[in-house]
């Protein structure tokens, strides 16, 4: 037993044995140089027989030898020195790699390997550098028993699993960036079926300029339209409702210091019919902003009230033009999501439960469709739903948890600040920066990442960077990379199709992956190209497509929205007198939908 135990002290338990237990193809060269941050690695591109082996190749991992501890290493440049090739020999090569980390064994024999940021022991001259081992390419990445979900496979090895740490990823933003036709928004819908499996109390809103996230989630979402969407006026912010009078151009100051005195009277008329344009001071005294319910008839009899003094006489162009532009987009049926009749009741609790899925009955996704719809009102929409997100999560106390998925968030977050909608800006900003405090997420997902606020991608912990082909888009990636893998980014614009990489809070080291493939049902965008396919042999019918550009209701259709305008604002009249109209017909298939009860949304009469 002595002599035995005398046998296995006396043993070189590390460097040696790895040596015997590797054979001449796992090794492939030794260090002949390193800097602390990088090393060259002399070796030969071919085997004693003269066979090209290929083990050498850009992108891939590699593990140094140093007896305790294996360095690893990615190989980002590959050359030969006297830019020659020879068929009759071995070629000489130098290959440069980038130092990551280094891996340890366990305490115990059977314990798994153990990996480590930055490195404490440096390779040495000579150093055997070989093949690195599927244990220890899978401590590379392991997340320590933080919560993941697997996401696809690794590029250097598809037997191993691509895991991220969903918590931290959600906690603290993500984002995801490639130009069109890479597969981004595959990406997008896998990362959300994962997500929604791991975090059954998620809710997920997806800003959808495209609408095709709905058919790739068929059987958790719930598509919201300019048709479904009901959000009420009232839930608009003077800049968010100046932005839909004004259709997106530049606002007149005076007008809107006119719509900031005379909503809180309308509202508090609203609240006290009998308090005339009494606005209370106080401590519940009522702005422009607060969401109190308030109609447009009332704020156009307050117009029309100022135009009538004596005083106002130099205002009343002013006056005029703003009446004007509350009745043009009252009347129009691009905006009926927001004037509709049953949405001056104060129905502000149905309308957020059915946007933010509360309660989600099994369907926690709601994609916002916007395609089609005008600009300006997209602007506005989006900043309302930004900041009800935050507020909804922030007033939960953190029982609510939230995911905002931005598509096209350049759109919404330009780095120009003179472009785009401040007040969805500053919403966006808000959850940004403080929305992980109270569970409110944010997704960002864009094909520019050079044309976006760069405070806001600065804030996403989390990068999933698909092939980028513009040189400044790389660079804003080059710049969000925090640990030594930067060279793994010098594959931005060479990456293939469902190919990413990722790094940040999420994953363990800069990760190298390639997306599940989804089925081809559920890819985005799908089912519409579909359909284009199947009509590719008919007609295009060209008289619906100008219908459908000139967005003008036929004739019966315009009388029935008529009546239902007037129920809500009475037409505008100045003299407040006409009777309001019943509600024409109710809309069986939302009020079946979301279980609103017909004919509960009428109007105060003239009497109240």
């Amino acid at each position: 037993m002595f002599v035995e135990r005398e046998a296995s002290v006396g043993e070189p338990t590390s460097q040696e044995r790895r040596r015997a237990e590797q054979n001449d193809k796992r090794i492939l060269g030794n260090v002949v140089q390193c800097d602390g941050a990088r090393a060259t690695i002399s070796a030969y591109a071919d085997d004693i027989e003269g066979a090209v082996t290929g083990l050498w190749t850009v992108g891939k991992m590699i593990s140094i030898n140093l007896g305790t501890s294996r360095t690893v290493g990615l190989v980002y440049e590959i050359g030969k020195s006297d830019r020659a090739w020879s068929n009759e020999g071995q070629n000489p090569i130098e290959v440069n790699v980038e130092l990551i980390g280094e891996v340890r064994d366990g305490a115990e024999p059977g314990d798994r390997p153990i990996f480590d940021r930055g490195i404490t022991t440096y390779p040495h001259i000579g150093a055997i550098a070989h093949r690195i081992r599927s244990r220890d390419l899978q401590a590379v990445y392991d997340l320590a028993g933080r919560h993941s979900i697997t996401i696809g496979t690794l590029s250097q090895d598809e037997a191993i699993d691509a895991n991220i740490a969903i918590d931290d990823t959600l906690a603290r933003h993500f984002a995801i960036v490639g130009t069109t036709g890479v597969g981004k928004s595959t990406a997008v819908s896998l990362l959300l079926r994962k997500s929604i499996a791991a975090r059954p109390d998620l809710r997920i809103l997806i800003l959808d300029p495209h609408n095709e996230f709905a058919a790739s989630l068929p059987e958790f979402c719930v598509k919201v339209d300019s048709k479904t969407l009901d959000l009420p006026f009232w839930m608009f912010r003077l800049e968010e409702f100046a932005e839909v009078l004004f259709r997106g151009r530049e606002v007149v100051p005076e007008e809107v210091d006119v719509l900031r005195d005379l909503i809180p009277a309308a509202k508090n008329l609203y609240r006290n019919p009998n308090s005339g344009s009494y606005v209370r001071r106080g401590s519940d005294a009522l702005t422009a902003d607060t969401p109190v319910p308030y109609r447009m008839v009332d704020l156009i009899k307050q117009i029309d009230e100022r135009m009538g003094l004596l005083e106002s006489k130099n205002d009343r162009p002013t006056l005029k033009s703003l009446k004007t532009r509350i009745e043009s987009a009252a009347s129009d049926p691009r905006y009926r999501f927001m004037f509709n009749s049953r949405l001056i009741e104060d129905t502000i609790h149905e309308t957020i439960g059915n946007i933010f899925r509360v309660p989600h009955h099994g369907r926690p996704v709601t994609c916002f469709e916007m395609a089609g719809m005008p600009s300006e009102v997209v602007n506005s929409v989006c900043s309302v739903l930004a900041r009800l997100a935050f507020d909804l999560a922030l007033w939960s106390e953190g029982r609510l948890k939230l995911l905002l998925l931005c598509e096209e968030a350049h759109r919404y977050m330009p780095a120009d600040p003179r472009l785009g909608f401040a007040p969805t800006r500053h919403a966006l900003s808000r959850i940004a920066k403080e929305g992980r405090k109270y569970g409110c997420y944010l997704g960002v997902v864009t094909q520019r990442p050079g044309e976006l606020d760069p405070t806001i991608l600065s804030q996403c912990s989390t990068f999933f960077a698909m092939r980028l082909a513009n040189e400044q888009d790389q660079a804003i990636i080059r710049s969000a990379i925090a640990d030594s893998s930067a060279s793994t980014l010098a594959f931005l614009s060479s990456m293939g199709q469902r190919e990413a990489i990722a790094f940040g809070e999420g994953v363990a080291t800069t990760m190298r992956l390639k997306f599940e493939k989804l089925a081809q049902e559920l890819i985005p965008g799908t089912a519409k190209r579909d359909d284009l396919e199947s009509d590719v042999d008919g007609d295009v019918d060209l008289a619906a497509i100008v219908e459908r550009l000139r967005n003008v209701p036929k004739p019966q259709q315009a009388m029935a929205f008529a009546e239902v305008v007037d129920t809500g604002r009475q037409a505008g009249d100045p003299d407040y007198r006409k009777p309001p109209a019943p509600r024409v017909q109710p809309d069986d298939d939302f009020d079946m939908r979301y279980g609103l009860k017909p004919a509960t949304f009428g109007m105060r009469s003239q009497s109240d």
